[in-house]
């Protein structure tokens, strides 16, 4: 199985960064990517990222990029889109804070399963996550790299950028290691739940179906 790791915006996209400019969404979400991908290729599994540019690459060719990915890899591949979330423009400290996953509105059970296995990771975590009620663990939006990929795919809001203490939190090494912790944690333990068991090799899993 494979892991698509698509590290969100650019250097150049306007407002992703914190008010007083020392988070700035694309190089966080890159660093957090390259410790992802190297934390996985260390248990053994295979990882890509998707967009390794620091130029804004457009939502479509994202799509497309996964799209090949996963049909190279025989259809068994995983999309994780790391971002930090913001309430505001970017301009001012705002009151919103926590961890959220979302799905796209077209979401496979396979998707909504990830989405659930990194909100457990996180809440493992002690982490503030945010639900859209007590008994769901993710939200679904509109969100093109979830509804025009083909594999399961989600994205991952580490807190929020026009938060002062979620900001605080996420430029500490402890910030960071717990949000890198977060996503490895929960897609290894998804792709325990997914994975054929030993004994029956060459049975198609669930992650077939997208």
């Amino acid at each position: 199985m494979k892991v698509l790791l698509d590290n969100g915006h650019g250097a150049e996209t306007p407002g992703k960064r914190s008010p007083d400019g020392r988070l700035l969404e694309y190089a966080y979400t890159r660093e957090i990517a390259i410790r992802v991908a190297s934390k996985l290729r260390q248990a053994g599994i295979d990882a890509l990222r998707i967009v390794p540019e620091e130029t804004d690459v457009p939502l479509a060719e994202r799509a497309d990029r996964a799209n090949r990915a996963y049909a190279e890899a025989g259809k068994q591949a995983i999309l994780v889109s790391i971002h930090c979330n913001a309430m505001g423009s970017g301009a001012e400290w705002m009151p919103a804070h926590g961890w959220s996953v979302f799905v796209g509105g077209n979401a496979s059970q396979n998707s909504k399963q990830l989405a659930r296995t990194l909100a457990q990771a996180a809440l493992s975590k002690k982490v503030k996550v945010r639900q859209p009620s007590r008994q769901l663990l993710y939200w679904t939006a509109d969100l093109d790299i979830c509804r025009k990929t083909n594999c399961p795919a989600v994205l991952v809001e580490n807190f929020f950028q026009d938060n002062r203490e979620d900001v605080d939190f996420l430029l500490s090494e402890a910030g960071k290691q717990c949000v890198t912790d977060i996503l490895v944690e929960g897609i290894i333990n998804y792709l325990s739940l997914i994975s054929p068991p030993e004994e029956s090799p060459g049975k198609a899993t669930k992650a077939d179906i997208g």
